[in-house]
Order: C-alpha cells, then sequence, then structure tokens
C-alpha cells in the first residue's frame, strides 16, 4: 500500500458485502438519527477499529479510525 499524499483524498473502493439484517437495521437508525454520520463514516470506524483491537499495527489504518471517529475526512 502506497502513502497517500498529504491532502490528498485516500483512494476508494466499492465493497458489497451481506450484514445480519438486525445490524443493518442498527446502522441505518444511527445514520438517520445522527446526520454527521454516513454508512460510509460508520464502517470505516467499525472496520478500522476491529483491525486495531485484533493486532493490526499500520499508522494508516490508525489514521483512517481517528479521521472516522473525529470527522477529519468530512
Amino acid at each position: 500500500m502506497s502513502e497517500p499524499v498529504a491532502g490528498s483524498i485516500a483512494p476508494r473502493i466499492s465493497l458489497n458485502i451481506e450484514v445480519p439484517e438486525e445490524l443493518f437495521f442498527a446502522m441505518q437508525d444511527y445514520v438517520e438519527t445522527h446526520p454527521a454520520w454516513s454508512q460510509h463514516r460508520v464502517f470505516c470506524a467499525a472496520l478500522s477499529l476491529f483491525l486495531m483491537q485484533n493486532g493490526v499495527s499500520d499508522r494508516r489504518i490508525n489514521r483512517l479510525y481517528l479521521d472516522a471517529v473525529f470527522d477529519y475526512a468530512a
């Protein structure tokens, strides 16, 4: 993975995934009641936190988590 250039937008890859219906509806309710959050932001925060908690020690993943949680990438 290459380092993104400062000030540039990180490339995105589209995923088509299946999640349990309960999880989808809970996320949808959250996004609808918290306008600053989007499905993309929730997914990035959740996935990056999962990776960090499970041994991935990559500063880029840490940055993605912080950007998602604190809305830096908005």
